[in-house]
């Protein structure tokens, strides 16, 4: 709202200023401000209100050292992070962007899935929550959301350039928000040729490590033998299946992650930053014909999402390092999880996610094999065998004597080293 505010005063008024909130930097800090400062401000009073309220987490006996110890902490959380994610966004960022737009609605929408889950083990004292179903039927529901609007929306495009003989075609900005583009000719003299581009729908992503690095979901219907409107509703209905199966298997890998003081929320934080600096890049001309990368019209303004992500992570870090204050419950984990899974699905680079959420991966991974695992031995031997102590993975560490604050700190270690291969994959192939 700000943003179409000064933007207004900038030019029709030529009000002294305005203009800076052009610029995509400025406001992702004010939005990573912002975002702090209610986290610290809104946070405080509200683990008070939980308080009073006595919304506390129940805690199961699981043989954990000091585990029932945070039976009672304040849980529902969440709603912290969702209120420092929301507020700098609808001030800061363009509102009417398509990509805000899609990720204000998945924010509130798995929120809610996570606050009525929430709500039921506290206020109807259901331990079990909302069935597994309804969650995994809320998380369908935002992937058909998120595949049908990234397939189908006009402003959904990539820019590709035309072939122009013997010239150089590159792009320019001013600034971070006017483009201008351009053409240069071998003798290096430089022409406008505003009409060396085009923006297309398209279904291409990103594959990392390879140097012909796109990969178009339109493939598979050409490979089954389809054409025509039969091969582009397969693509549909192949990318809409993809989307949401990221989607479920990113939130329930933030749910599960969820487990210890200040891993989950940390590990978003760092997760939260690389998005950005890939949602930067892949929405500024320079950097994008720099890297070689495709160029995403429009995604420029998922930086200032994304900051806001960050700030709200960080700022409810404050409260949930160790010992905790609050946790944030399901309204939290899931609400990150589908955060994440949409933003790296609307840059395209969701093929990045088994990198880039190596943890959250891991976790999931951990769970899967424990129960498989002693499913098949209790069939085969009559008694159920495990691979880890306990799933999923950091409960295991827990149980040969590790300190949570240690585990989330190397969890957190390995979270950041995850990011910065993500960002190699830019120019190693």
């Amino acid at each position: 709202m700000l943003f179409h505010l000064f933007d207004y005063l900038d030019r029709t008024l030529q009000f002294p200023g305005a203009g800076v909130f052009q610029y995509i930097s400025f406001r992702a800090v004010l939005a990573v401000v912002m975002s702090l400062v209610i986290a610290m401000v809104f946070g405080k009073r509200f683990i008070r209100r939980l308080q009073r309220m006595q919304v506390g987490e129940s805690i199961r006996d699981l043989g954990l050292e000091g585990q029932l110890e945070k039976a009672g902490t304040p849980t529902m959380g969440g709603v912290i992070i969702i209120a420092c994610i929301l507020i700098p966004v609808l001030l800061f960022a363009r509102v009417y962007n398509v990509y805000v737009m899609l990720m204000v609605i998945s924010t509130i929408w798995m929120g809610a899935i996570g606050f009525l889950d929430d709500y039921i083990k506290v206020f109807k004292k259901n331990k079990e929550g909302l069935a597994g179903r309804f969650k995994v039927i809320g998380q369908i529901g935002l992937g058909l959301i998120v595949g049908l609007t990234l397939y189908f929306n006009q402003h959904v495009t990539v820019r590709e350039y035309q072939d122009n003989g013997d010239q150089i075609v590159y792009q320019t900005q001013d600034g971070e928000g006017l483009v201008r583009l351009a053409s240069k000719s071998h003798k290096g003299e430089f022409i406008d040729k505003t009409s060396s581009f085009v923006d297309v729908k398209s279904t291409i992503t990103t594959i990392p490590f390879l140097k012909d690095n796109e990969f178009d979901y339109g493939i598979v219907a050409e490979w089954i033998g389809l054409d025509g409107a039969a091969a582009e509703w397969m693509t549909a209905i192949i990318y809409v299946l993809v989307v949401i199966f990221i989607v479920t298997a990113v939130s329930n890998g933030a749910n599960i992650t969820d487990g210890i003081d200040g891993l989950a929320s940390g590990t978003s934080a760092i997760i939260g930053l690389t998005l950005a600096v890939l949602a930067y890049v892949s929405g500024n001309t320079i950097f994008a014909d720099y890297l070689n990368i495709m160029y995403l019209p429009h995604t420029g303004e998922l930086v200032i999402f994304c900051a806001a992500f960050v700030g709200a992570c960080i700022g409810f870090l404050w409260f949930n390092s160790y010992p905790a204050k609050v946790f944030m419950g399901d309204t939290g984990s899931l609400c990150i999880g589908g955060i994440i899974a949409v933003i790296a699905l609307a840059i395209r680079k969701e093929f990045m996610i088994p990198i880039l959420c190596g943890i959250f991966l891991i976790e999931n991974l951990s769970v899967i094999i424990q129960v498989a695992y002693f499913k098949y031995t209790r069939k085969k031997y009559g008694e159920g065998r495990r691979v880890f102590l306990m799933s999923p993975l950091h409960h295991h560490y827990q149980k040969i004597g590790m300190h949570e604050s240690k585990i989330v700190t190397r969890f957190w270690i390995v979270g950041i080293m995850l990011a910065v291969v993500t960002l190699a994959t830019l120019k190693l192939r």
